[in-house]
């Protein structure tokens, strides 16, 4: 009897633990004789190529794996089956829904299932493909943590890892100096990691989406943390944060595929912002960036990122497609693709963790 075969993809943002995911799925398809494992270059986009960007996925190929960051299979946030950039002769671009196309491919190819690792506009894809009648399962995958019907998502926390990381080193160098440090970080409209992060490292400050700011009371925060000109101020910004009856600070990039406003530069407009409202005091700002994603994932993000591998293997094999693998501790259950995207997670102004923070005297720049 022939194999099947399963097609395996990584899309959207590189994500500490997605390796994890791949060899997951790999050791777990190896202890069956029914399945074999390929791998899709760059999301859907090694399938729409010519020719087609295909790898074979086996223990030895995967030894190792969970150990390393990004994706073996490599990555995109740009274009897809549904929305694929085409150059016109005047040399504008449009795009083009390529996905009857891919699924004829797929079907030519001997794939029998699909298991797409992403976040959100991934696995807005997958569902977009299950309704075509293709047999997926998504894994959720974000450093933002922006998916709702999943406890957390891998890569989370080694994002915010890094992050408290960053601030314990600038603590140091802003109590030597008296300064006021700013630290940028990543999460798009979500501010989960700025929270932990902040609550983890100490910040006195933390800027969210999910809470406009007011400068003045900021300004008054910075200022109590200082005895005469002695003293300093650990802001940890969002990246989507916002001032009240203002809006985010970002810019259209202008790449071919790419949907989305880069958002960045909060930390220089605030820096600005706070010496425009009158602080005196030395400031500077650091933006985190893409040291986010990079690295080894921590043991958490191995662990679950390994158990969503075993998990959407096993929906394969027992023809659990259309659905979402989510974790609601202690258990990996099933989600079906329309709710895991119906709508994102964020913070809520009067959730626990916000309390909690409140309750450590972290300003937010709404009290």
């Amino acid at each position: 009897m022939a194999l099947k075969r399963v097609m395996v993809l990584t899309g959207g943002g590189d994500c500490p633990g997605l390796n994890a995911v791949i060899r997951g799925i790999v050791k777990r398809a190896s202890q069956t004789s029914d399945w074999e494992v390929i791998g899709c270059t760059e999301s859907f986009n090694g399938v729409l190529r010519e020719p087609t960007e295909i790898v074979e996925l086996n223990e030895k190929t995967v030894e190792g794996l969970q150990i390393l960051g990004g994706t073996i299979l490599g990555t995109t946030n740009k274009g897809g089956p549904f929305a694929w950039p085409v150059k016109n002769a005047d040399g504008t671009w449009t795009t083009v829904d390529r996905s009857d196309e891919m699924l004829r491919k797929l079907q030519y190819m001997g794939v029998d299932a699909v298991i797409n690792i992403g976040g959100d506009g991934s696995q807005r894809i997958s569902l977009g493909l299950a309704k075509k009648g293709l047999n997926i399962v998504g894994v959720p995958k974000t450093i933002d943590n922006d998916l709702s019907m999943t406890d957390y998502t891998f890569g989370f926390q080694t994002a915010v890892q890094i992050c408290t990381d960053a601030i314990d080193k600038l603590v140091t160098t802003a109590a030597s100096h008296n300064r006021v440090f700013i630290l940028e970080v990543m999460g798009r409209d979500a501010g989960w990691i700025a929270l932990h992060s902040a609550i983890a490292g100490g910040a006195d400050v933390c800027l969210i989406p999910e809470i406009p700011y007011d400068i003045n009371k900021i300004k008054k925060k910075i200022e109590q943390k200082y005895n005469k000109r002695h003293g300093y101020c650990i802001i940890v910004v969002a990246e989507g944060a916002m001032p009240k009856g203002g809006s985010v600070t970002g810019t259209e990039t202008g790449e071919v595929g790419y949907q989305h406003v880069k958002l960045g530069g909060i930390g220089e407009q605030l820096a600005a912002d706070l010496k425009a409202a009158g602080v005196e005091h030395d400031i500077r700002y650091t933006i985190l960036g893409h040291l986010q994603r990079g690295g080894t994932p921590i043991a958490f993000d191995r662990v679950l990122a390994t158990e969503f591998g075993v998990r959407a293997m096993e929906f394969v094999m027992e023809g659990r497609f259309g659905q979402m693998v989510a974790y609601h501790h202690p258990d990996i259950v099933g989600i079906p693709l329309e709710e895991a995207v119906r709508e994102q997670n964020l913070v809520a102004p009067d959730s626990r963790l916000v309390h909690t923070a409140k309750g450590v005297g972290i300003e937010f720049g709404d009290s």
